[in-house]
């Protein structure tokens, strides 16, 4: 029970923080503005509508090892603080496994998305803060390659796969470039529900971020 109560409070408590981020942004937003109707997003006569899409690579471990993670998020600006969209990751590197299984080499591959919600702190001032969370799933899998001389092609064979859930809370640090672009140095945790791949640690996708983003929009 203490192990279970220890899961749920580590898997909640990024949401909350979340929750309370995002609360706080539109308390401020509206103190910006004292004499107009309150509304969750603002006033219903000054909203502005925008939004962006953005290219993403981070730097992560994968079972001990150096890897590489592509990707890419976009969505609606409500009002320039706060994004409601959708973001995704690719595992970019090479993770080869010679030994996994004594008959072939496989490699090991995956990836992950899902809804993006991001609150937005101070966009209007040149260099500002936001909070990304991705709430979604994704896979992995051992998977080998091979060149079929038959029909002058590449082809694969999956040899264990699983599925998972995925919450990935971050932070980041935006840099109004010009008008239409921004470029975003940031960090995030991604925690995965237990995966059942062969000869493998359930949280061998747990673990932290560290990359770069170039946004494109209106925002």
């Amino acid at each position: 029970m203490l192990i279970r109560m220890k899961n749920i409070t580590r898997t909640t408590t990024p949401i909350l923080l979340a929750i309370s981020l995002l609360w706080a942004g539109n308390l401020n937003a509206q103190a910006e503005r004292p004499d107009e109707y309150k509304t969750i997003f603002g006033s219903d006569n000054n909203i502005s509508h925008g939004g962006y899409g953005a290219l993403m690579i981070n730097y992560t471990e994968i079972d001990n090892r150096d890897a590489i993670l592509i990707g890419a998020k976009g969505g609606w600006l409500i009002d320039h603080r706060f994004t409601i969209g959708l973001a995704g990751y690719g595992i970019a590197s090479d993770l080869k496994y010679p030994d996994k299984y004594s008959f072939e080499s496989v490699n090991l591959v995956g990836g992950y998305g899902g809804l993006l919600l991001e609150p937005v702190f101070a966009p209007n001032y040149p260099v500002h803060v936001s909070f990304p969370v991705i709430i979604g799933a994704g896979g992995m899998a051992y998977v080998s390659s091979y060149y079929d001389d038959y029909h002058d092609d590449w082809d694969g064979e999956v040899y264990s796969s699983d599925a998972f859930f995925v919450l990935e809370p971050g932070v980041e640090i935006e840099f109004n470039m010009v008008r239409f672009m921004r470029l975003c140095i940031g960090a995030s945790y991604r925690y995965t529900s237990k995966l059942d791949l062969y000869d493998t640690p359930s949280d061998i996708f747990d673990g932290f971020n560290y990359g770069i983003s170039f946004k494109f929009g209106k925002f």
